[in-house]
């Protein structure tokens, strides 16, 4: 089981509401897209500093969800080689756990990812002593297909012609839940993503992994179509870990 902490893109969000309210008056209209981006960057370093500080509790039932997987033996683990100041989020939620707790939960961060056999294999980190070359070739080959696979999809929707590869950040979503899934033990399939933002959720439906949305103030009203469930928050009618191991999400 995986733990996910994300933001959400808020582009087109955040346009309506510049819209109702007005745009500054100085703002030439070809310049609203950087303006967009430019709000969203302070926004995200201020919820980032926001969320890693020492004054900021714990969501209402985390501490009990998780002692309740660790007593069933789920194994657990928290994504952090994500976002700019993921790895320092990640070290301000271990000390509000606490060393016990910490100490049975793995923290995925950048070394942990780029030490991966998925890291070393196609992120091009270096190459496991004794592996193939030809082996190595052929699986950035077919990670490479697989994007291009993705993006031809969905521009036969939209009636496009199309040659990409996947964004920097979708890269390391799904190198972070990979990743993960190597340290907890199982295969993609067999682990739940537990996330909060769009990203997670997409990142997690193309390697086929069941992920579980809960909600929080900024995804109140967004809708999560691939994720297996949506949840408020944990514990009572929300997420709880008897919940979670009563469905079938695989």
């Amino acid at each position: 089981m995986l733990i996910w902490k994300a933001c959400g893109d808020e582009e087109r969000m955040l346009a309506l509401f510049f819209d109702r309210i007005g745009w500054p008056t100085s703002l030439p209209t070809s310049e609203k897209g950087s303006f967009i981006k430019s709000v969203l960057r302070e926004k995200l370093k201020a919820l980032e500093e926001f969320s890693a500080s020492d004054s900021l509790p714990l969501r209402p039932g985390v501490e009990k969800f998780i002692d309740d997987a660790l007593g069933e033996g789920v194994p657990l683990a928290i994504l952090a080689a994500y976002g700019r100041n993921g790895e320092k989020i990640s070290r301000s939620i271990a000390m509000k756990l606490g060393p016990e707790r910490i100490s049975k939960i793995k923290i995925v961060g950048n070394v942990e990812v780029e030490e991966s056999f998925y890291g070393q294999l196609v992120l091009g980190k270096g190459v496991t002593s004794g592996l193939d070359e030809q082996l190595v070739r052929e699986a950035q080959k077919a990670a490479s297909a697989e994007k291009q696979r993705i993006a031809e999809k969905v521009a036969s929707i939209l009636k496009l012609s199309v040659d990409i590869t996947a964004s920097e950040s979708s890269d390391k979503v799904i190198a972070a839940l990979r990743a993960g899934s190597e340290y907890v033990g199982c295969d993609v399939q067999s682990c739940i993503l537990v996330a909060g933002s769009q990203s997670g959720v997409l990142a997690a439906e193309r390697i086929g992994m069941p992920c579980i949305v809960v909600r929080s103030s900024f995804t109140a009203r967004a809708e999560f179509h691939s994720a297996k469930a949506v949840m408020d928050g944990f514990g009572d009618t929300d997420l709880t870990v008897s919940k979670l191991l009563s469905k079938k999400w695989f």
